[in-house]
C-alpha cells in the first residue's frame, strides 16, 4: 500500500513539473513577441509632411528658369542665390578658367587684369565648366558686377558660347553706387534672338523681398514667385 501511494505521489509531482514548464514557455514566447513588436517601424504623419512639395503655380507654368551669374567677390552671388530661391530656378555660376585675384581687381592700378580686359574690346576671358542644354531655358536671369560702368568681359564670352534662342533674358547687376547703365544694352548684341527685359541694379545685401518685388514687376505670366515660402528643392 505504501508503495502504491509513493507511486501516486511521484506521478503527481511529474505532472506538476510538466505543467510548470509549459507555463514558463508560454511566458517567454509572449515576451519575445512583445519585444519584436517594439522594433516595428510605423510610418508617421510627420515623415510624409517632410517630403518636398512642388509649387503648384510653377508646375502649371512649366517654365524652365535659369539664374546665371558671374561673381568675383561674392556680392553678385548673394543676390543670385536669393533670386534662385524666389524663382525656384536652376543656378549656374560663370567661373573664370583663371580665377581673379585681389591684385587683378585693383582698379587703382591701370595695368591690373580687370582694367586691361575692360579696355580691350576683343577681350574674352575663358570660362571653366559647361552649361548643359541652354536652349531648354525659357527665362534667363543674368547677373554680374559693374566694372568700369560695364559688364565684365567674361559675360561676353558666356553669351558668345551659348545659344539661348528666343528665351527671355532679364539682366541684373550689383555695384556700390553705379546703376546698370548701358551694360545690359552692350550685351544684347550677343543674344539678338532673345527678348531682353530692362535690367536692375541691386546692392550686395538685397533681400528676397526686394528681388521678388522686381520679378513681379517684370510681368512675366510664366513665373510664380514667393519670397516667404520658396519651393523646396
Amino acid at each position: 500500500m505504501k508503495r502504491i501511494f509513493a507511486v501516486l505521489v511521484a506521478l503527481t509531482c511529474m505532472l506538476t513539473a510538466c505543467g510548470g514548464t509549459g507555463v514558463q514557455s508560454t511566458s517567454e514566447q509572449t515576451q519575445s513577441v512583445q519585444e519584436s513588436e517594439a522594433y516595428v517601424s510605423i510610418p508617421s504623419a510627420s515623415s510624409e509632411a517632410s517630403e518636398p512639395v512642388e509649387d503648384a503655380d510653377t508646375a502649371e507654368s512649366g517654365a524652365n528658369i535659369l539664374v546665371a551669374y558671374f561673381s568675383a567677390t561674392g556680392n553678385t552671388e548673394n543676390v543670385a542665390r536669393h533670386l534662385q530661391t524666389v524663382l525656384n530656378a536652376e543656378l549656374y555660376e560663370i567661373v573664370a578658367e583663371e580665377p581673379y585675384t585681389s591684385e587683378d581687381l585693383d582698379y587703382n592700378n591701370e595695368s591690373c587684369r580687370a582694367n586691361q580686359e575692360q579696355q580691350n574690346p576683343d577681350a574674352r576671358p575663358a570660362i571653366a565648366g559647361t552649361l548643359e542644354n541652354p536652349e531648354e531655358y525659357d527665362v534667363v536671369f543674368l547677373g554680374y558686377p559693374i566694372w568700369w560702368d560695364g559688364a565684365p568681359k567674361i559675360l561676353y564670352t558666356f553669351l558668345e558660347s551659348y545659344d539661348f534662342g528666343d528665351a527671355t533674358i532679364a539682366p541684373f547687376c550689383t555695384s556700390g553706387s553705379s546703376g546698370i547703365g548701358s551694360s545690359a544694352d552692350d550685351l544684347q548684341a550677343f543674344a539678338e534672338n532673345a527678348t531682353w527685359l530692362e535690367g536692375q541694379r541691386f546692392s550686395a545685401g538685397a533681400s528676397e523681398e526686394e528681388l521678388a518685388s522686381w520679378v513681379e514687376g517684370l510681368d512675366l505670366p510664366m513665373l510664380s514667385v514667393s519670397a516667404e515660402e520658396p519651393t523646396a528643392r
